[in-house]
C-alpha cells in the first residue's frame, strides 16, 4: 500500500478537532448552512418528488431521514435523495474549478450518523473537516478535469471520507473505502451544458456512493490499495499524468485547503457570479436598465465559455439554461435589476422579454484571460445613446479573495427560507442557525436530521 494513501487515511482517522483551527471550523459551518438553506428550498424543483417516489417504492430499512419530508430510508437511499434536494437549485458551496462538496459531504454523513446509531456534535464536525480537507485535495484543474464534472470526481472523497470517520472505520478499511469510491468516480459537464438534471442526480449519486463505500468496507469488502498512486489509479486516470501526489498530502492537517471554497451571491453557475455582478453593479453606478440595452458583449476565459458561453435556448429544464448561461444572466440582471432565486422559475426564466434580451448579448472565448483567474469577466455594454460602458472583474463575489460576509450569509439562508415552498420550523424560528453555529457543541448530530424536516 502506497504511503500518500496510508497519510489520507490517517488524517481521517486521527484528526481531533481541538487541532482544527477555528476559521477552518468556520468554513465548514457556512458550507452546512448554505447546504441547509439550498436544500429546504429546494423541495420542490424539477425531479425532487419522483426521485423520492422512486425510492420509497424500493424501500429498505427506515435507517436515515429524507430532508424536509422526514420519511426514512436505507442510510445510502437517504444520502441519495438529500444529495440531490441540497444541489437542485445550485447555490450550495462549490470549489473553483467546478466541484460542490457540501451538497454530498454533509448528506452522506448525517445518514451515516443516523445508520450507526448517532455521534456528538464534535465528531460530526471534525468527520466533516475530515472529509472536506481530503475532498479539497483531490481538486483538479480545468485541464485534467476536461469535461469531467469535478463533483462527481473529486466530491466522493470528501463524503466518503467524512462517512467512514462517523462509522469508525480504522485506516485500513478507510484505505478500502476510498479505493472503492474512486472505482465510483464519474460524470460529465455535459450534464451542465445541456441543462440536464442530471446535475444534481450526480450530486445524489456521489452522495450514495459514499455511505455505500463505507458500509461496504465496514464489512470487509477491499478497493484498490493503490487508489491513488498506483499505475492504473486517480493521478494516472484523472490526473492525466500531470498531478503531483506528493502535494496532495503534503502539509495535511497543518495547511488547510478548504478555505478555497467558494460561495455563490446569486443563484447559478459559479463562472457567472463575476458577470452578474458586474451587469448589476454597471445597472446601478450607471443607472442603466434593460430599456437602455442595444447589445452587449461578454469575455471569458475558454474554461468558462465552453460551460456557459453558448447561446441561450429553453430546454426541458429552463432553470438549469438560466444558471448556465452567462447571457441569460446578464440579460436577467439588467432586466430584473437583482439576480434572486425566484427569477429562475420557469415562467421568468422563459419571460419573452429576458430571453430576447439574452439574444442580443454575445459571448466570447478568449484565452488570453486564464491568466487572470477562473472567474475572470469582462463586459462591454452599448446603448441606445451611443456610449459604451466597460467594467472587468477578475474575482467574482464569494470566491478566496472576495469573501461574502456572515451577513451575506445570512442573507442567503434567509432568501433560501422565503422560496421555500414547504416551512421547516426549526429553521424558521432560528433552532437550525442555532445548531450549526454549534455543531461541535450538539449532543447528538442527528437532532439536525430532526431540524431539517417540515411541520
Amino acid at each position: 500500500m502506497a504511503q500518500t494513501e496510508q497519510s489520507l487515511a490517517a488524517f481521517i482517522t486521527g484528526l481531533q478537532l481541538a487541532d482544527v483551527p477555528p476559521e477552518a471550523q468556520r468554513v465548514v459551518r457556512q458550507v452546512v448552512l448554505a447546504v441547509c438553506g439550498t436544500g429546504i428550498a429546494g423541495a420542490q424543483e424539477d425531479g425532487i418528488e419522483a426521485l423520492r417516489g422512486l425510492l420509497l417504492q424500493a424501500g429498505g430499512a427506515p435507517q436515515a431521514t429524507l430532508f424536509v419530508y422526514g420519511d426514512k430510508l436505507p442510510a445510502a437511499a437517504a444520502a441519495q435523495f438529500n444529495g440531490t434536494l441540497c444541489r437542485a437549485l445550485d447555490i450550495c458551496d462549490a470549489m473553483a474549478p467546478g466541484p460542490h462538496f457540501g451538497a454530498a459531504l454533509f448528506p452522506a454523513a448525517l445518514a451515516a450518523a443516523e445508520l450507526t446509531g448517532g455521534c456528538t456534535g464534535s465528531e460530526f464536525m471534525t468527520a466533516l473537516v475530515a472529509g472536506l480537507e481530503v475532498g479539497s485535495r483531490f481538486n483538479l484543474t480545468e485541464a485534467q478535469y476536461d469535461g469531467f464534472d469535478p463533483t462527481g470526481i473529486a466530491a466522493i472523497f470528501a463524503a466518503t471520507g467524512a462517512a467512514a470517520r462517523i462509522l469508525k472505520l480504522d485506516a485500513e478499511q478507510t484505505v478500502n473505502a476510498l479505493g472503492l469510491a474512486f472505482s465510483r468516480c464519474g460524470g460529465s459537464f455535459q450534464n451542465n451544458v445541456d441543462g440536464s438534471l442530471g446535475v444534481r442526480v450526480v450530486q445524489g449519486w456521489v452522495a450514495q456512493a459514499s455511505v455505500h463505500c463505507a458500509q461496504l468496507a465496514q464489512i470487509g469488502i477491499t478497493g484498490p490499495a493503490n487508489f491513488l498512486t498506483g499505475h492504473y489509479g486517480f493521478a494516472h486516470l484523472y490526473g492525466r499524468g500531470t498531478l503531483d501526489t506528493g502535494n496532495l498530502v503534503a502539509g495535511l492537517g497543518e495547511e488547510w485547503r478548504l478555505h478555497r471554497v467558494i460561495f455563490k451571491k446569486y443563484p447559478s453557475c459559479g463562472v457567472t457570479q463575476g458577470v452578474t455582478e458586474l451587469a448589476l453593479t454597471l445597472a446601478q453606478d450607471v443607472g442603466l436598465t434593460a430599456a437602455d440595452v442595444l447589445h452587449a458583449e461578454v469575455r471569458l476565459p475558454p474554461y468558462a465559455h465552453r460551460l456557459v458561453g453558448h447561446a441561450f435556448q429553453i430546454g426541458a429544464n429552463p432553470r438549469v439554461d438560466a444558471q448556465f448561461s452567462a447571457a441569460w444572466c446578464v440579460a436577467n440582471a439588467f432586466m430584473r435589476q437583482s439576480s434572486l432565486l425566484q427569477h429562475f422559475t420557469p415562467t421568468q426564466v422563459c419571460d419573452a422579454a429576458v430571453c430576447e434580451l439574452a439574444s442580443r448579448i454575445r459571448v466570447v472565448a478568449d484565452p488570453a484571460m486564464d491568466a487572470r483567474g477562473h472567474t475572470a469577466v469582462d463586459l462591454a455594454v452599448s446603448t441606445l445613446d451611443g456610449q459604451t460602458h466597460r467594467r472587468q472583474l477578475d474575482i467574482a463575489p464569494g470566491f478566496p479573495g472576495a469573501a461574502l460576509t456572515d451577513a451575506q450569509h445570512l442573507t442567503r439562508f434567509h432568501d433560501c427560507l422565503a422560496y421555500a415552498p414547504l416551512s421547516v420550523p426549526a429553521a424558521s424560528n432560528g433552532q437550525l442557525i442555532a445548531a450549526l453555529n454549534a455543531i461541535d457543541q450538539l449532543p447528538d448530530a442527528r437532532l439536525l436530521a430532526q431540524y431539517l424536516v417540515a411541520g
